[in-house]
This record gives C-alpha cells, structure tokens and sequence, in this order.
C-alpha cells in the first residue's frame, strides 16, 4: 500500500478514508491510478481533483457511496457503469433490512478494495462475469440461513465465483472460528487473498506452461479433492507440515497450497510496499541482525524476502514489546521460500494476462 496525500492541503490520508480531516475535501479511490486523490465538486455530479495523474478528468461518486455510503472509490463520468470497479464484481449482497448485515458488507467491500489495489499494482487480470462470462470474476457475500435445510454459509471459491460468509466481518465470530480451527491467523482480507488465489490458478496456471512447474513445487492436483479436504479434517495435517507448508491447511491438497502460498504473497507485496512508500529503515547495531532499507526493496524476490525476514523480525519484537501476540506467526522453510518464488514468477510473466 502507497502512503497518500490530500491534493489540496497535504495531509496523510489513509486508502479507506473518504474525507481529509485537515481541510475537509472529499476523498475518493481512483482503481485506474492506484491512488486516493482528493476532488472538489463541479456542480453538476461530477467530481475535479488537483491531482496530477488525473490530467483534468471528471468523475463520479460510485453509486454505493451515494446510496449506502460503503464506498469511497469514483467512477469516470463518462463510465456507463454506476458502480466502481470494485463494487462492480459483486453481483450478491446480504439482506440489508437485517440488522447488522449493512455493517458486515461495508467492512466486505473495504476488503475487496484492498485487494484488488494490491492485484492492479501487480498486473493481474480483472474482469468481472458481465464483461467475460466464462473467465470473469464474481463475488457474493452471503448471511447464513435461517432454514434448517441450508445451514451456515460458507465461504469458497467455484468457476470465478468467489463467496465470502458475511459472518467473518463480526470479529468475535471470526476469532472463535479462528481458535476452533487452530489458526493463527484469520482476517476477512486473508479470505479474499486465498479465494482469488483459487481464481488465479484457473487464470494462470491450469492450462498453461507454469503447470508442470507447479506440480513439482506443489503436488499433483489431480488428486481427489474432496477426499483430501475429508482426510485433513479427519487427521489433520502431517506432524512435519511446517518443514513443507506455509500453513497447516495448505497441505491438504496442492489448491490449497497454492490458494495459502499466494494470499501469503499478497501479504508479504503489499506490506513491502508499504514499507518502501514509508521510507522504513532498520540499522541494527550488530552486522549479525536483520536490516532493512525500505528504498533497496525491489522486484526481485530475494530482495522482497530479505525485506520480510527484517520487517516481521521487527513486528514481532514491536508485539511483544506491547504484551501482544506475533504480528507474524509464520515460519518459512526453504521449500515454502520456493513455492512462493513460484508465485512471484508466475506473476512476472509478460503472457500472465
């Protein structure tokens, strides 16, 4: 994530914000730019801003800001479409006469805009199921039912498809979830990552020439998955699952640790860019320590992996320092550190699209 600016006064702002607390500008997410530009009003519903990447262009506010107030992204004035870019991949939402259920979209979209900030900087092929049927994307975030026949939704991945249980934006639920299945991590943005994970390797890798490059790193993916997601909660994973995995759940079938290995991909991508928009630098005193120069991080792995290993070094000791867990409770064995230069390479190919 880049570190952004009012355009009319200078004052940080944040990518979720939708007003600068200095000067009171409408803030609004522009996906096409990957930046959060500040806008005055044309009078006419259209939208200015200052900034310089926008070369003068006119918009508007995305029409589930000015009807629901749950986006901050705009739209160009002269789009047909009502709704951003984002909001625009959702064809589902909850039912929201119920209570609670406008809430849980709200922090839904939040998280989808997020990722798809981190899948535009990377260059990864988005298109919604209006504008490709057969290969677009889709979300639907769905309540759990209140018919004995259907039962908690769940969340998943089919046929670009992506759901997302609703019920993982109420952070009680979804830290109860979290101890139940023994993870030790679990955020509404980590579904998305691993989701789209899903999504991508139909997109990059099932027919195409980083297959067999997969299966070596990963497994066959032929095997039974149905029977395999059985076996793993029926025995749970492998004693040594830590040597091999970046997750637990990861090896339960090699979609699985593919799904893990790229959202943790996304993780580590977008935290870097952070760190590089930050100017973050780490001078240890003892040559033997973790340093980090956020202006040296750059598009190759091992660079991007020297930068984790000081960053999440540092996270870590700053937890513990504030008596909370690890920011960071992964541990990244040489055969992980592979599977995710995989992921890095397929992701650098020119043909990836």
């Amino acid at each position: 994530m880049k570190v952004f600016h009012c355009d009319h006064c200078g004052q940080v702002v944040f990518f979720e914000n939708t007003q600068c607390v200095a000067c009171g500008h409408r803030l609004a997410w522009l996906p096409d730019l990957g930046i959060i530009a500040s806008l005055d009003d044309a009078g006419d519903g259209t939208w200015t801003s200052p900034a310089a990447a926008t070369q003068g262009a006119r918009y508007r506010r995305c029409a589930n800001d000015v009807e629901h107030g749950i986006c901050n992204a705009a739209v160009a004035a002269d789009d047909p479409q009502p709704l951003c870019r984002s909001c625009r991949l959702t064809r589902l939402i909850p039912d929201l006469s119920v209570p609670g259920n406008r809430e849980a979209w709200q922090v839904m979209e939040a998280a989808k805009r997020r990722l798809l900030q981190t899948l535009i900087a990377l260059r990864c092929p988005i298109l919604s199921k209006q504008e490709d049927p057969e290969r677009g994307l889709a979300f639907e975030f769905r309540a759990d039912s209140d018919h004995p026949s259907e039962g908690a939704a769940m969340t998943g991945h089919a046929d670009g498809v992506i759901t997302v249980a609703i019920a993982e934006a109420d952070d009680v639920e979804r830290e109860r979830r979290r101890k139940q299945l023994h993870e030790p991590y679990r955020t509404v943005l980590g579904h998305f990552r691993h989701e789209i994970g899903h999504y991508y390797w139909d997109r990059l890798v099932r027919d195409g020439p980083w297959l067999e490059g997969f299966r070596d790193r990963f497994g066959d993916e032929s095997a039974d998955y149905g029977q395999a997601l059985q076996d793993h909660y029926a025995g749970g994973p492998p004693a040594d699952w830590q040597d091999r995995y970046i997750s637990a759940y990861a090896s339960a079938h090699p979609w699985e640790d593919w799904a893990e290995t790229w959202a943790h991909y996304l993780h580590m991508a977008d935290a870097l860019e952070t760190v590089a928009a930050c100017g973050l630098t780490l001078r240890p005193r003892r040559a033997d320590e973790p340093a980090l120069d956020g202006r040296r991080i750059g598009a190759a792995f091992d660079e991007l992996v020297d930068g984790w290993f000081a960053l999440t070094y540092l996270l870590n000791n700053l937890n513990r320092g504030l008596g909370l867990g690890d920011a960071y409770p992964f541990v990244l064995s040489s055969p992980v550190i592979e599977k995710l230069r995989f992921v890095h390479d397929v992701l650098a190919d020119p043909a990836a699209g």
